[in-house]
C-alpha cells in the first residue's frame, strides 16, 4: 500500500524548494518505512538544490536524520519496527573489496532502497544521499537505519547522519588525532566545529580554528578551541606556525572544499603532517600545488569520505559520549524549523547565521 505524505522537493536548478506531497511505497525486501523525527539542514542539500551535485532532478532533499522505524520488508533482521535510529548514507554491502579487506567505512557499493518514491503525477524522486527524510516518512535500505540509544533527542542524533558526523570522523578516523597533537581546522561552520569537536575528544593539546567570521570563531571556542584566527585579518598560515612552536600543525583538516583555502592548510601543516580535506568541492574546482613540495614536505594528504565512519560502530558510541556529557551535540542545533522553512533555512546557511537549522516533524 502506498503512503501519502507531505516532503520537500528541488524540481530544478537553483528553483525554491516546494513542500507537496510524496507518495512512499510500503517497504520490500531489504527495505525500512521510517517515520522521520528530525532532520537537520545540510550543505550537501543546497549542492543538490543549485545542481552542484546532480541533474537527477526533482530530488527529495533531506538526508541528515533520526526517526522511529514505521515497518520493514521481507529479510531484514537488524532493525525492527519500534526502533529508534540515526539514518545513514553509508549502508555497506559486507562483500565488496573494501569491505572484504577489513576496511567497510570505503565500502564501494553501499546501497539504497530498490522502490522509488514518487510525486502524484508518478514521478520519481531522487532522495538526497539515498535517503531523501525531509518528508513525514522515508523509505531506505534497512543498511540505512542505524539503532541507537533513544535517550538522545531526535533533533541532535539526527546530525550524526552527516554533517557532524563527518567533521568528527574527519579528526578521529581520517586525521587520527591523538593525545598531545596539535590541529587547525580552517571553516568553522558545523562540519569545521564537529572536527574541532573530534580533535578535543581525541585529546588534541592545541586546536586552532580558523574562520572569516568572528561569530563562527567564538562558536569554536564552544566546541574545544584553544585558539582562533581570523584569516579576514592575518595570514592564517603564519598563524598557526606562530601557536606552534614556528612548526605548523601535526593535522589540518580543510573544512570549505576550496582551493585557497586546501592550499592553507597543505602549507600551514608540520613537515611530515597530515592534510585531511573533508569540505565538498565543486565541479569545476582546480588545485595547483609544486609539486616538489608535495615530495619534500613529506606527511599524507587525505579526503575524507563521510568522516570514514561506520555507522554501526560510530552511532552508538558518539551517541554515548553525548548522553555521558562528553560530547556537546546539542551546541550545533541553532534552531527547530518545520517543513515548509526549508528555503528560509538555506538563506540564513548562506548568511553564516546557523550551525544547523533542523526540521522537527
Amino acid at each position: 500500500m502506498t503512503i501519502s505524505v507531505q516532503g520537500v522537493v528541488a524540481r530544478g536548478k537553483g528553483e525554491p524548494v516546494e513542500l507537496t506531497t510524496v507518495l512512499v511505497p510500503e517497504p520490500g525486501p531489504g527495505e525500512a518505512l521510517v517515520t522521520v523525527q528530525a532532520c537537520g539542514v545540510c550543505h550537501t542539500d543546497l549542492h543538490y538544490k543549485e545542481g552542484g551535485i546532480g541533474g537527477d532532478f526533482p530530488y527529495l532533499l533531506g538526508h541528515e536524520a533520526a526517526g522511529v522505524v514505521d515497518a520493514v520488508g521481507p529479510d531484514v533482521t537488524d532493525v525492527a519496527p519500534g526502533d529508534f535510529v540515526i539514518l545513514n548514507w553509508r549502508a555497506v554491502c559486507g562483500r565488496c573489496r573494501a569491505c572484504s579487506r577489513g576496511e567497510p567505512w570505503y565500502c564501494f557499493n553501499t546501497h539504497n532502497a530498490t522502490q522509488k518514491m514518487t510525486l502524484e503525477d508518478g514521478t520519481q524522486l531522487s532522495p538526497a544521499l539515498g535517503i531523501g527524510a525531509f518528508v513525514e516518512k522515508t523509505l531506505v535500505a534497512a543498511g540505512q537505519c542505524t539503532k541507537v540509544d533513544p535517550a538522545i533527542p531526535a533533533a541532535t542524533a539526527g546530525l550524526l547522519g552527516c554533517g557532524v558526523m563527518a567533521g568528527i570522523g574527519a579528526a578521529i578516523n581520517t586525521g587520527a588525532v591523538t593525545r598531545g597533537d596539535s590541529v587547525a581546522v580552517i571553516g568553522c561552520g558545523g562540519v569545521g566545529d564537529g572536527a574541532i569537536a573530534g580533535a578535543y575528544l581525541a585529546g588534541a593539546h592545541t586546536i586552532i580554528a580558523v574562520d572569516v567570521d568572528d561569530r563562527k570563531l567564538e562558536w569554536a571556542r564552544g566546541f574545544g578551541a584553544t585558539h582562533v584566527i581570523n584569516s579576514r585579518n592575518a595570514d592564517p598560515v603564519a598563524g598557526i606556525q606562530e601557536l606552534t612552536g614556528g612548526n605548523g600543525a601535526d593535522v589540518v583538516i580543510e573544512a570549505l572544499g576550496r582551493p585557497e583555502t586546501y592550499k592553507q592548510a597543505f602549507y600551514a601543516r608540520d613537515l611530515a603532517g597530515t592534510v585531511v580535506l573533508v569540505g565538498v568541492p565543486t565541479p569545476e574546482m582546480k588545485l595547483e600545488l609544486p609539486l616538489l613540495d608535495v615530495f619534500g614536505r613529506g606527511g599524507s594528504l587525505k579526503s575524507s569520505w563521510y568522516g570514514d565512519c561506520l555507522p554501526s560502530r560510530d552511532f552508538p558510541m558518539l551517541v554515548d559520549l553525548h548522553l555521558a556529557g562528553r560530547l556537546p551535540l546539542d551546541k550545533f542545533v541553532s534552531e527547530t524549523i518545520g517543513l515548509g522553512d526549508v528555503e528560509e533555512a538555506f538563506a540564513k546557511m548562506g548568511r553564516g547565521e546557523v550551525l544547523r537549522s533542523v526540521v522537527i516533524l
